[in-house]
């Protein structure tokens, strides 16, 4: 048996709605597009409510791109952070750049 977590909910939403059976991995890229453009105009107005609500539709719609692929979120998340977590860089204007090998 698998344990549930908080992106467990969002998926028995998306197949309750035929996301699954009846989406596909470019109908989500493109609503990711979207959203991150909400994301972005959020940003640029600094408004924090809907700042809020735009990463929490992003993150959303990744967990079904990501179900729509094949994969589990989570675990596209762990193993991206593996891949980073022991990266050397420094901010330069505001950016995370990573130091070369």
């Amino acid at each position: 048996m698998e344990l549930k977590n908080e992106f467990d909910p969002i998926r028995e939403w998306a197949e309750q709605r035929g996301i699954y059976q009846n989406g596909d991995t470019k109908t989500q890229t493109l609503k990711l597009v979207e959203e991150v453009g909400e994301l972005s105009k959020a940003v640029l107005e600094k408004d924090g409510e809907e700042i809020s609500d735009a990463i929490g539709d992003c993150v959303v719609v990744l967990v079904n791109l990501a179900k729509l692929s094949g994969l589990k979120f989570e675990i596209c998340v762990n193993n991206a952070f593996d891949v980073i977590k022991d990266r050397k860089g420094r901010m330069i204007n505001g950016t995370f750049v990573k130091q070369s090998s």
